[in-house]
């Protein structure tokens, strides 16, 4: 099977990733089991950061990567925390929940609207000139109160009024099924399905297994 790298260390992304790329001929791995760093997001949008991280993946590896750059925009606060979601208070779950839930402290819920966005990036090496991309978006609303116990980042604030659970609620199922992440990796599988087109690209015959350490 051919290598294909997540540019990720987050466990709750890979395991995300692992499930939506099921069935595809690839061999996946996330940054952290290759223990390889994660370079500074420096991009202006969520698509500029996933394609930052995705050559960079390919970099250090050696194989093919998928990146993605995510984050939660809040409507009463501008569209924050964008693309400083990871980020907002930290690099803490909690911490970033806590300034979220600050902010939003005087703002009703039905002014809560929210929505989660993902991009995503292929690249068949780091010079890729012609890189797959797909977008999605997960709309909602942040609650005051956590539920749920799954999911990661934002979710157990993340509340779906049409299914009255927050992310943390859902089976990662149905997380893949509903969520801006699993659009945009079903609009990217669309692309990647077609192996003998990817076969093609020289990239996918001289690449080798990237070397995990011990």
């Amino acid at each position: 099977m051919r290598p294909l790298v997540i540019a990720s260390s987050n466990p709750g992304k890979l395991r995300e990733f692992r499930e939506l790329l099921g069935q595809l001929p690839f061999d996946v791995v996330g940054l952290s089991d290759l223990r390889l760093a994660a370079p500074s997001e420096t991009g202006s949008t969520f698509l500029e950061n996933a394609l930052l991280k995705a050559r960079h993946a390919s970099k250090v590896s050696g194989a093919a990567a998928i990146a993605d750059d995510s984050g939660l925009e809040v409507d009463a606060l501008g569209g924050a925390p964008g693309i400083y979601s990871a980020r907002y208070a930290g690099a803490d779950d909690a911490a970033n929940n806590a300034k979220l839930l600050a902010a939003l402290e005087a703002t009703p819920l039905a002014e809560r609207s929210a929505r989660y966005r993902c991009a995503l990036v292929f690249v068949a090496d780091e010079s890729d000139p012609s890189p797959l991309t797909a977008e999605g978006v997960w709309e909602g609303r942040i609650l005051d109160s956590p539920r749920g116990s799954a999911g990661f980042g934002y979710d157990p604030y993340f509340w779906l009024p049409e299914l009255n659970k927050t992310a943390a609620e859902l089976s990662l199922e149905e997380k893949n099924r509903l969520s801006h992440r699993g659009a945009a990796m079903r609009a990217l599988r669309a692309q990647l399905a077609d192996c003998e087109q990817l076969a093609e690209r020289k990239p996918w015959a001289t690449r080798k297994r990237p070397a995990r350490d011990p």
